[in-house]
């Protein structure tokens, strides 16, 4: 697991322009390569599906926005319902480049649009200042359920509104063998990765995950997880990135030691479960007549 790491697979599309992204600094850094290959595929909810849900948008005085997907999504069937968004909707999103990212659709300074720093959490912030509005949350089917119950817990009144479907993409023309590190976005990048190489033996990779619900596939997968992130030292993926290649061999030896630690605790600790309900139900099997 310690070889070099030399090739490196992202799950998501390439930047608009990589000699100006954070990615260039990774590789002057550490001489490496980025390959970029979205891991999934995604599909519009039709207006047709839509109003099934019975989700009207101008029964909401705010949109919650985590992804550029969910702008696009959001106007593009405000557009095919004929729904016109007025100018007192406000905006929350999760960071400036999505805030920035609307004026594509509306004219930004006529707009009460708001904005976190990277997280969900920080964007919370934010919206319990405004927590009077009725709030509208776009997103897709498989949206981290951890952010429904933040919005719960600081008891928000929003609408879950799924606009997109995630489908899985064969990967398939991908040559892993090619790749020291993967690094995942999302559990349906997770689940087009083992569904496009069943029998891989994923030892030979090192996994990044961004996000609870990307490590918790991973981990549902038995592929163990050596870079996470958003953590409090590394808040994005890049920044997890640059730390775990500049581990020194003493370094990288503890944090393995500290991930197989943890990641044999919980696989125990599930088969302990298991093994409790399985001796729980035998122990309840009616027991013989004794009478013959």
């Amino acid at each position: 697991m310690c070889k070099p790491i030399k090739n490196i697979l992202i799950s998501q599309p390439a930047p608009v322009d990589i000699e100006k992204s954070q990615y260039k600094v990774l590789i002057d850094k550490y001489n490496i390569n980025f390959t970029f290959n979205k891991f999934f595929d995604v599909v519009g909810v039709s207006n047709k599906e839509y109003r099934a849900s019975k989700v009207n948008i101008l029964d909401h005085t705010a949109v919650i926005v985590t992804s550029k997907l969910a702008v696009d999504n959001y106007f593009r069937l405000a557009k095919e319902l004929r729904v016109v968004i007025p100018e007192s909707m406000k905006f929350f999103c999760v960071t400036e480049s999505i805030a920035n990212y609307l004026q594509n659709y509306i004219q930004y300074r006529k707009r009460k649009i708001f904005y976190g720093k990277l997280q969900f959490s920080e964007l919370m912030d934010v919206i319990l200042k405004h927590n009077d509005e009725n709030f509208l949350y776009p997103c897709s089917e498989d949206t981290s359920v951890e952010n429904f119950k933040l919005l719960e817990k600081l008891k928000i009144k929003y609408t879950k509104s799924v606009m997109y479907c995630s489908a899985t993409k064969d990967l398939q023309d991908i040559d892993i063998k090619n790749y020291d590190m993967v690094v995942m976005f999302s559990p349906i990048g997770v689940k087009s990765f083992i569904q496009s190489f069943p029998g891989y033996n994923h030892e030979k990779i090192v996994f990044a995950a961004f996000g609870q619900s990307t490590h918790a596939a991973l981990k549902e997968a038995k592929i163990k997880t050596l870079i996470q992130a958003p953590t409090s030292i590394a808040p994005s993926m890049i920044m997890a990135i640059d730390k775990y290649l500049s581990f020194s061999p003493k370094e990288m030896e503890e944090h393995i030691i500290k991930i197989d630690e943890e990641f044999n605790k919980k696989t125990d600790k599930k088969a302990a479960v298991s093994l409790k309900v399985t001796s729980k139900r035998t122990s309840t099997k009616p027991k013989p007549n004794s009478k013959s």
